[in-house]
Protein backbone atom coordinates (compact mmCIF):
# COMPACT_ATOMS: atom_id res chain seq x y z
CA UNK A 1 0.00 0.00 0.00
CA UNK A 2 1.52 3.30 -0.94
CA UNK A 3 0.18 6.92 0.74
CA UNK A 4 0.09 9.59 -1.85
CA UNK A 5 -1.03 13.65 -1.37
CA UNK A 6 -3.80 14.64 -2.90
CA UNK A 7 -3.26 18.15 -4.11
CA UNK A 8 -5.04 21.15 -4.77
CA UNK A 9 -5.55 21.35 -8.90
CA UNK A 10 -4.82 24.66 -10.93
CA UNK A 11 -8.74 26.14 -10.90
CA UNK A 12 -8.35 28.94 -13.28
CA UNK A 13 -6.63 31.63 -14.56
CA UNK A 14 -5.45 33.81 -11.56
CA UNK A 15 -7.12 31.44 -8.83
CA UNK A 16 -4.00 30.94 -6.64
CA UNK A 17 -6.31 29.52 -3.52
CA UNK A 18 -9.44 28.41 -2.05
CA UNK A 19 -11.20 27.88 1.18
CA UNK A 20 -12.13 24.42 2.43
CA UNK A 21 -15.78 24.43 2.91
CA UNK A 22 -16.83 20.82 3.87
CA UNK A 23 -15.26 17.29 3.46
CA UNK A 24 -17.40 15.11 1.82
CA UNK A 25 -15.05 12.16 3.24
CA UNK A 26 -14.10 11.63 6.94
CA UNK A 27 -10.73 9.73 8.06
CA UNK A 28 -10.38 6.02 7.35
CA UNK A 29 -13.42 6.09 4.69
CA UNK A 30 -13.24 4.42 1.27
CA UNK A 31 -13.00 7.04 -1.61
CA UNK A 32 -13.63 5.82 -5.81
CA UNK A 33 -11.18 7.39 -7.99
CA UNK A 34 -12.60 10.42 -9.60
CA UNK A 35 -14.60 10.64 -6.51
CA UNK A 36 -15.36 14.00 -5.16
CA UNK A 37 -13.62 14.36 -2.11
CA UNK A 38 -14.48 18.01 -0.92
CA UNK A 39 -15.87 21.05 -1.36
CA UNK A 40 -14.16 24.03 -2.10
CA UNK A 41 -14.78 28.11 -2.45
CA UNK A 42 -12.72 30.22 -4.22
CA UNK A 43 -13.07 34.10 -5.05
CA UNK A 44 -14.56 33.23 -8.26
CA UNK A 45 -16.80 30.09 -8.23
CA UNK A 46 -16.94 27.15 -5.90
CA UNK A 47 -16.39 23.80 -6.40
CA UNK A 48 -16.03 19.67 -5.85
CA UNK A 49 -12.56 18.43 -5.64
CA UNK A 50 -12.07 14.50 -6.73
CA UNK A 51 -9.75 12.15 -5.62
CA UNK A 52 -7.14 11.26 -8.41
CA UNK A 53 -7.04 7.69 -6.68
CA UNK A 54 -8.98 5.02 -4.99
CA UNK A 55 -8.12 4.13 -1.73
CA UNK A 56 -8.96 4.96 2.16
CA UNK A 57 -8.42 8.63 3.51
CA UNK A 58 -5.93 8.93 5.59
CA UNK A 59 -5.36 12.28 7.07
CA UNK A 60 -7.40 15.91 6.40
CA UNK A 61 -4.62 18.26 6.45
CA UNK A 62 -6.36 20.86 6.48
CA UNK A 63 -10.06 21.79 8.47
CA UNK A 64 -13.34 23.31 7.36
CA UNK A 65 -12.62 27.25 6.55
CA UNK A 66 -8.89 27.02 5.86
CA UNK A 67 -7.28 28.13 2.89
CA UNK A 68 -5.65 26.33 0.57
CA UNK A 69 -3.06 27.17 -2.12
CA UNK A 70 -3.10 25.66 -5.52
CA UNK A 71 -0.42 22.80 -5.74
CA UNK A 72 -0.93 22.52 -2.07
CA UNK A 73 -1.38 18.92 -0.64
CA UNK A 74 -4.95 19.18 1.22
CA UNK A 75 -5.28 15.14 1.86
CA UNK A 76 -3.56 11.89 2.07
CA UNK A 77 -4.71 8.77 0.59
CA UNK A 78 -3.89 5.26 1.09
CA UNK A 79 -4.14 3.14 -2.42
CA UNK A 80 -2.55 -0.06 -3.49
CA UNK A 81 -2.65 1.11 -7.05
CA UNK A 82 0.70 1.85 -8.75
CA UNK A 83 1.64 6.08 -7.84
CA UNK A 84 3.94 7.82 -9.93
CA UNK A 85 6.40 9.02 -7.36
CA UNK A 86 5.36 13.01 -8.13
CA UNK A 87 1.96 12.36 -6.70
CA UNK A 88 3.68 11.07 -3.45
CA UNK A 89 5.85 14.33 -2.41
CA UNK A 90 5.49 14.42 1.18
CA UNK A 91 5.33 10.70 1.56
CA UNK A 92 7.88 8.40 -0.34
CA UNK A 93 11.31 10.25 -0.56
CA UNK A 94 12.15 12.05 -4.05
CA UNK A 95 13.40 9.31 -6.56
CA UNK A 96 16.54 10.17 -8.42
CA UNK A 97 16.66 9.59 -12.17
CA UNK A 98 17.07 6.01 -12.80
CA UNK A 99 21.17 5.36 -14.30
CA UNK A 100 20.06 4.61 -17.81
CA UNK A 101 18.42 7.50 -17.94
CA UNK A 102 21.06 9.52 -16.70
CA UNK A 103 23.82 7.93 -19.04
CA UNK A 104 21.32 9.22 -21.90
CA UNK A 105 21.68 12.54 -21.13
CA UNK A 106 25.54 13.05 -19.61
CA UNK A 107 26.42 16.50 -18.77
CA UNK A 108 29.86 17.95 -18.38
CA UNK A 109 31.19 19.56 -15.49
CA UNK A 110 30.88 22.58 -16.50
CA UNK A 111 27.20 21.93 -16.57
CA UNK A 112 27.47 20.80 -13.64
CA UNK A 113 28.10 23.86 -12.11
CA UNK A 114 25.61 25.87 -13.65
CA UNK A 115 23.00 23.90 -12.04
CA UNK A 116 23.42 25.12 -9.16
CA UNK A 117 22.75 28.33 -10.31
CA UNK A 118 19.37 27.75 -12.29
CA UNK A 119 16.31 27.99 -10.21
CA UNK A 120 13.45 25.50 -10.71
CA UNK A 121 10.38 27.04 -8.71
CA UNK A 122 6.92 25.08 -7.18
CA UNK A 123 5.30 27.14 -9.70
CA UNK A 124 5.78 28.80 -13.05
CA UNK A 125 4.28 32.21 -13.89
CA UNK A 126 1.10 30.42 -15.51
CA UNK A 127 0.44 28.61 -12.17
CA UNK A 128 1.54 25.23 -13.57
CA UNK A 129 2.78 23.36 -10.29
CA UNK A 130 6.08 21.28 -10.76
CA UNK A 131 6.12 18.61 -8.21
CA UNK A 132 9.42 18.26 -6.19
CA UNK A 133 10.41 15.08 -8.43
CA UNK A 134 10.16 16.82 -11.86
CA UNK A 135 12.19 20.28 -10.04
CA UNK A 136 15.04 17.57 -9.30
CA UNK A 137 15.41 16.41 -12.84
CA UNK A 138 15.50 19.99 -14.04
CA UNK A 139 17.58 20.92 -11.92
CA UNK A 140 20.16 17.91 -12.60
CA UNK A 141 19.40 18.64 -16.44
CA UNK A 142 19.78 22.38 -16.38
CA UNK A 143 16.45 23.11 -17.27
CA UNK A 144 15.55 26.85 -15.97
CA UNK A 145 11.98 28.10 -16.19
CA UNK A 146 11.52 29.35 -19.49
CA UNK A 147 12.33 26.19 -20.78
CA UNK A 148 10.56 24.05 -18.20
CA UNK A 149 7.46 26.19 -18.69
CA UNK A 150 7.60 24.90 -22.56
CA UNK A 151 7.47 21.14 -21.52
CA UNK A 152 3.99 19.95 -22.58
CA UNK A 153 2.31 18.07 -19.86
CA UNK A 154 -0.04 15.20 -19.61
CA UNK A 155 -0.99 14.85 -16.07
CA UNK A 156 -3.73 16.60 -14.52
CA UNK A 157 -4.12 20.01 -15.28
CA UNK A 158 -1.58 19.85 -18.09
CA UNK A 159 1.07 18.89 -15.29
CA UNK A 160 4.20 17.87 -15.98
CA UNK A 161 5.02 14.37 -15.32
CA UNK A 162 8.21 12.02 -14.75
CA UNK A 163 7.37 10.75 -18.03
CA UNK A 164 7.05 13.98 -19.44
CA UNK A 165 9.90 15.64 -18.85
CA UNK A 166 12.06 12.66 -19.61
CA UNK A 167 10.31 12.19 -22.65
CA UNK A 168 11.39 16.09 -23.72
CA UNK A 169 14.94 15.59 -22.46
CA UNK A 170 15.21 12.69 -24.96
CA UNK A 171 14.92 15.13 -27.47
CA UNK A 172 15.71 18.30 -26.36
CA UNK A 173 18.26 20.39 -28.78
CA UNK A 174 21.34 20.28 -27.38
CA UNK A 175 22.53 24.03 -26.19
CA UNK A 176 25.44 25.47 -25.34
CA UNK A 177 26.29 26.50 -21.83
CA UNK A 178 26.65 30.47 -22.80
CA UNK A 179 22.90 29.97 -23.81
CA UNK A 180 21.59 28.15 -20.53
CA UNK A 181 23.84 30.99 -18.66
CA UNK A 182 21.68 33.57 -20.57
CA UNK A 183 18.85 32.43 -19.37
CA UNK A 184 19.64 32.36 -15.97
CA UNK A 185 21.28 36.11 -16.43
CA UNK A 186 17.55 36.90 -17.99
CA UNK A 187 15.38 35.46 -15.56
CA UNK A 188 17.19 37.42 -13.00
CA UNK A 189 17.30 41.10 -14.26
CA UNK A 190 13.71 40.19 -15.84
CA UNK A 191 12.49 40.13 -12.34
CA UNK A 192 10.14 42.87 -11.20
CA UNK A 193 10.75 44.80 -8.21
CA UNK A 194 7.69 46.30 -6.78
CA UNK A 195 7.87 49.87 -5.03
CA UNK A 196 6.35 50.75 -2.21
CA UNK A 197 3.33 52.66 -2.64
CA UNK A 198 3.55 56.44 -1.40
CA UNK A 199 1.88 56.61 2.32
CA UNK A 200 -1.90 58.15 2.65
CA UNK A 201 -2.32 60.84 5.04
CA UNK A 202 -6.15 59.85 6.61
CA UNK A 203 -8.39 62.81 8.00
CA UNK A 204 -11.24 63.08 10.19
CA UNK A 205 -14.28 61.26 8.44
CA UNK A 206 -12.38 59.09 5.97
CA UNK A 207 -13.33 55.28 5.76
CA UNK A 208 -11.33 52.27 5.55
CA UNK A 209 -12.69 49.52 3.80
CA UNK A 210 -11.12 46.06 3.48
CA UNK A 211 -10.64 44.31 -0.09
CA UNK A 212 -12.72 41.52 -0.28
CA UNK A 213 -10.26 38.75 -1.68
CA UNK A 214 -11.54 38.83 -5.09
CA UNK A 215 -10.69 42.32 -5.53
CA UNK A 216 -7.34 41.76 -4.35
CA UNK A 217 -6.94 38.90 -6.75
CA UNK A 218 -8.07 41.36 -9.44
CA UNK A 219 -6.31 43.78 -8.18
CA UNK A 220 -2.66 41.80 -8.01
CA UNK A 221 -3.87 40.19 -11.37
CA UNK A 222 -4.12 43.99 -13.23
CA UNK A 223 -0.68 45.21 -11.82
CA UNK A 224 1.14 42.22 -13.16
CA UNK A 225 -0.61 42.22 -16.77
CA UNK A 226 0.38 46.04 -16.70
CA UNK A 227 4.33 45.19 -15.56
CA UNK A 228 4.09 42.22 -18.20
CA UNK A 229 2.69 43.53 -21.55
CA UNK A 230 3.54 46.59 -22.75
CA UNK A 231 0.08 47.76 -23.16
CA UNK A 232 -0.69 49.61 -27.20
CA UNK A 233 -4.58 50.74 -27.62
CA UNK A 234 -5.80 51.41 -30.56
CA UNK A 235 -9.67 52.90 -31.87
CA UNK A 236 -11.52 52.60 -34.62
CA UNK A 237 -15.23 54.34 -35.03
CA UNK A 238 -18.21 51.78 -36.28
CA UNK A 239 -20.99 52.81 -38.05
CA UNK A 240 -23.48 49.85 -36.50
CA UNK A 241 -26.81 50.89 -37.93
CA UNK A 242 -27.57 47.88 -39.59
CA UNK A 243 -27.15 45.83 -36.58
CA UNK A 244 -29.26 48.15 -34.52
CA UNK A 245 -31.98 48.10 -37.20
CA UNK A 246 -32.13 44.03 -37.35
CA UNK A 247 -31.74 43.67 -33.23
CA UNK A 248 -34.99 45.90 -33.05
CA UNK A 249 -37.17 44.18 -36.19
CA UNK A 250 -36.13 40.42 -34.42
CA UNK A 251 -35.57 40.56 -30.93
CA UNK A 252 -39.81 40.53 -30.07
CA UNK A 253 -39.96 37.68 -32.07
CA UNK A 254 -36.83 36.09 -30.79
CA UNK A 255 -38.10 36.47 -27.20
CA UNK A 256 -41.38 34.73 -28.05
CA UNK A 257 -39.74 31.43 -29.87
CA UNK A 258 -36.40 30.68 -27.56
CA UNK A 259 -38.32 32.39 -24.39
CA UNK A 260 -34.87 34.76 -24.12
CA UNK A 261 -33.02 38.11 -25.05
CA UNK A 262 -30.63 38.52 -28.26
CA UNK A 263 -28.28 41.43 -26.74
CA UNK A 264 -25.31 42.76 -29.22
CA UNK A 265 -22.67 40.85 -27.75
CA UNK A 266 -22.84 38.02 -29.33
CA UNK A 267 -23.00 40.03 -32.38
CA UNK A 268 -19.46 41.19 -31.47
CA UNK A 269 -18.33 38.10 -30.77
CA UNK A 270 -18.94 37.04 -34.01
CA UNK A 271 -17.08 39.72 -35.63
CA UNK A 272 -13.89 38.92 -33.17
CA UNK A 273 -13.73 35.67 -34.14
CA UNK A 274 -14.26 36.40 -38.11
CA UNK A 275 -11.23 38.85 -37.59
CA UNK A 276 -9.62 36.18 -35.69
CA UNK A 277 -9.60 34.00 -38.46
CA UNK A 278 -8.00 36.74 -41.19
CA UNK A 279 -5.47 37.34 -38.00
CA UNK A 280 -4.63 34.59 -36.18
CA UNK A 281 -1.65 35.71 -34.73
CA UNK A 282 -4.05 38.20 -32.38
CA UNK A 283 -4.76 34.29 -31.01
CA UNK A 284 -1.55 34.28 -29.05
CA UNK A 285 -0.13 33.45 -25.45
CA UNK A 286 3.38 34.31 -25.05
CA UNK A 287 5.65 31.98 -22.55
CA UNK A 288 9.45 33.18 -22.08
CA UNK A 289 10.29 33.84 -25.55
CA UNK A 290 8.72 31.25 -27.06
CA UNK A 291 5.12 32.28 -28.97
CA UNK A 292 1.84 29.83 -28.44
CA UNK A 293 -0.54 30.15 -31.51
CA UNK A 294 -3.56 28.76 -30.22
CA UNK A 295 -5.62 26.32 -32.28
CA UNK A 296 -8.89 27.02 -30.31
CA UNK A 297 -10.61 30.70 -30.30
CA UNK A 298 -12.50 30.64 -27.21
CA UNK A 299 -14.28 34.64 -26.15
CA UNK A 300 -14.27 35.37 -22.77
CA UNK A 301 -17.02 37.96 -22.25
CA UNK A 302 -17.20 40.32 -19.17
CA UNK A 303 -20.08 39.74 -16.79
CA UNK A 304 -20.87 41.00 -13.55
CA UNK A 305 -21.28 38.89 -10.18
CA UNK A 306 -23.68 39.84 -7.59
CA UNK A 307 -21.22 41.66 -5.92
CA UNK A 308 -20.22 43.74 -8.30
CA UNK A 309 -16.92 42.06 -9.28
CA UNK A 310 -16.35 41.52 -12.49
CA UNK A 311 -15.73 37.88 -13.70
CA UNK A 312 -14.64 36.52 -17.50
CA UNK A 313 -16.44 33.23 -18.31
CA UNK A 314 -15.27 31.86 -21.27
CA UNK A 315 -17.02 30.88 -24.60
CA UNK A 316 -15.27 27.48 -25.93
CA UNK A 317 -14.83 26.78 -29.69
CA UNK A 318 -16.17 30.27 -30.15
CA UNK A 319 -15.83 29.92 -34.47
CA UNK A 320 -17.43 26.51 -34.47
CA UNK A 321 -20.94 27.99 -33.28
CA UNK A 322 -23.88 30.02 -35.33
CA UNK A 323 -25.14 33.27 -34.28
CA UNK A 324 -27.72 31.55 -32.39
CA UNK A 325 -25.16 29.27 -30.34
CA UNK A 326 -23.41 32.32 -29.55
CA UNK A 327 -26.30 33.82 -28.15
CA UNK A 328 -27.08 31.00 -26.28
CA UNK A 329 -23.84 30.70 -24.81
CA UNK A 330 -23.27 34.49 -24.17
CA UNK A 331 -27.14 34.24 -22.39
CA UNK A 332 -26.14 31.49 -20.57
CA UNK A 333 -22.75 32.21 -19.20
CA UNK A 334 -24.14 35.59 -17.95
CA UNK A 335 -27.06 33.91 -15.80
CA UNK A 336 -24.48 31.40 -14.26
CA UNK A 337 -22.47 34.45 -13.33
CA UNK A 338 -25.67 36.44 -11.94
CA UNK A 339 -26.13 33.45 -9.55
CA UNK A 340 -22.72 32.15 -9.08
CA UNK A 341 -23.05 29.15 -10.67
CA UNK A 342 -19.80 29.27 -13.16
CA UNK A 343 -17.93 26.21 -12.72
CA UNK A 344 -13.73 26.05 -13.08
CA UNK A 345 -14.18 25.43 -16.09
CA UNK A 346 -16.38 28.19 -17.36
CA UNK A 347 -13.94 30.63 -16.72
CA UNK A 348 -10.30 29.15 -17.52
CA UNK A 349 -8.81 28.51 -20.82
CA UNK A 350 -9.94 32.13 -22.84
CA UNK A 351 -7.72 33.33 -25.97
CA UNK A 352 -9.18 36.38 -26.43
CA UNK A 353 -11.59 38.93 -23.89
CA UNK A 354 -14.45 40.87 -24.95
CA UNK A 355 -15.27 43.93 -22.64
CA UNK A 356 -18.58 46.04 -23.30
CA UNK A 357 -17.89 49.48 -21.41
CA UNK A 358 -20.81 51.16 -23.31
CA UNK A 359 -23.25 49.20 -20.50
CA UNK A 360 -21.52 51.75 -18.10
CA UNK A 361 -22.78 54.72 -20.90
CA UNK A 362 -18.86 55.18 -21.29
CA UNK A 363 -18.16 55.87 -25.28
CA UNK A 364 -14.51 54.22 -25.20
CA UNK A 365 -12.12 52.75 -22.34
CA UNK A 366 -8.70 51.00 -22.55
CA UNK A 367 -8.67 47.58 -21.01
CA UNK A 368 -5.98 45.97 -19.46
CA UNK A 369 -5.13 42.41 -21.47
CA UNK A 370 -6.45 39.27 -19.58
CA UNK A 371 -2.95 37.66 -18.89
CA UNK A 372 -2.01 35.30 -20.50
CA UNK A 373 -3.79 36.83 -23.44
CA UNK A 374 -2.16 39.22 -25.66
CA UNK A 375 -5.16 41.36 -26.57
CA UNK A 376 -8.64 42.68 -25.52
CA UNK A 377 -11.38 44.69 -26.97
CA UNK A 378 -13.52 47.00 -25.70
CA UNK A 379 -17.15 48.26 -27.23
CA UNK A 380 -18.01 51.34 -26.44
CA UNK A 381 -22.22 53.10 -25.98
CA UNK A 382 -23.72 53.10 -29.27
CA UNK A 383 -25.49 56.89 -29.59
CA UNK A 384 -26.98 58.25 -32.76
CA UNK A 385 -24.89 60.64 -34.30
CA UNK A 386 -25.17 63.12 -37.57
CA UNK A 387 -22.32 61.64 -39.89
CA UNK A 388 -21.18 62.07 -43.28
CA UNK A 389 -22.32 58.80 -45.80
CA UNK A 390 -21.22 58.40 -49.01
CA UNK A 391 -23.93 57.52 -51.57
CA UNK A 392 -23.98 56.81 -55.35
CA UNK A 393 -25.56 60.44 -55.60
CA UNK A 394 -22.92 61.93 -53.52
CA UNK A 395 -22.32 62.36 -49.77
CA UNK A 396 -25.03 63.17 -47.70
CA UNK A 397 -25.17 63.62 -43.40
CA UNK A 398 -27.06 61.24 -42.16
CA UNK A 399 -28.46 60.16 -38.44
CA UNK A 400 -26.28 56.39 -37.83
CA UNK A 401 -26.18 54.78 -35.23
CA UNK A 402 -21.99 55.06 -34.27
CA UNK A 403 -19.75 53.19 -31.76
CA UNK A 404 -15.88 53.34 -30.74
CA UNK A 405 -14.09 50.09 -31.25
CA UNK A 406 -10.62 49.92 -28.39
CA UNK A 407 -8.26 47.42 -29.08
CA UNK A 408 -5.72 47.17 -26.56
CA UNK A 409 -2.88 44.27 -27.08
CA UNK A 410 0.77 43.26 -25.95
CA UNK A 411 3.27 45.59 -27.97
CA UNK A 412 5.94 42.79 -27.50
CA UNK A 413 4.45 40.27 -30.19
CA UNK A 414 1.78 42.44 -31.91
CA UNK A 415 3.05 45.55 -33.67
CA UNK A 416 0.69 48.65 -34.27
CA UNK A 417 0.42 47.23 -37.99
CA UNK A 418 -1.56 44.33 -36.81
CA UNK A 419 -3.37 45.74 -33.56
CA UNK A 420 -4.52 48.39 -36.17
CA UNK A 421 -5.41 46.52 -39.16
CA UNK A 422 -7.20 43.54 -36.32
CA UNK A 423 -9.67 46.08 -34.07
CA UNK A 424 -10.73 47.78 -38.59
CA UNK A 425 -11.55 44.68 -39.61
CA UNK A 426 -13.33 43.99 -36.55
CA UNK A 427 -15.38 47.08 -37.40
CA UNK A 428 -15.97 45.92 -40.74
CA UNK A 429 -17.38 43.20 -40.05
CA UNK A 430 -19.74 45.38 -38.00
CA UNK A 431 -20.60 47.22 -41.03
CA UNK A 432 -21.16 44.47 -43.25
CA UNK A 433 -23.93 43.31 -41.08
CA UNK A 434 -25.98 41.85 -43.53
CA UNK A 435 -29.97 43.48 -42.29
CA UNK A 436 -31.65 40.54 -43.35
CA UNK A 437 -30.25 37.86 -41.49
CA UNK A 438 -32.36 35.04 -40.38
CA UNK A 439 -31.31 33.60 -37.33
Amino acid sequence: MAQVEILLPKMGESVTEATIVEWLKEEGEHIEEDEFIVNIATDKVDNEVPSEYAGKLVKKLFSDGDVVKVGEAFAIIETDKDVEAPEATAIVEEMQVETDVVEETQINETEVELQEEIPVLKNDESGRFYSPLVRNIAKSEGLGMVELSGVPGTGLNQRVTKKDILDYLKNRDNQPVAVKKLEVTQQTNNQVKKSEPPAITLDNGDEIIEMDRMRKIISDHMVMSKQVSPHVTSFVEADVTNIVLWRNKIKDSFLKREGEKITFTPIFIEAIVKAIKDFPMVNISVQGDKIIKKKNINIGMAAALPSGNLIVPVIKNADELSLLGLTKQVNQMVFKARNNKLSLDDISGGTYTLTNVGTFGNIMGTPIINQPQVAIMATGVIRKRPVVVETPQGDVIAIRYMMYLSHAYDHRVVDGALGGMFVYRVAQYLEEFDINKEI
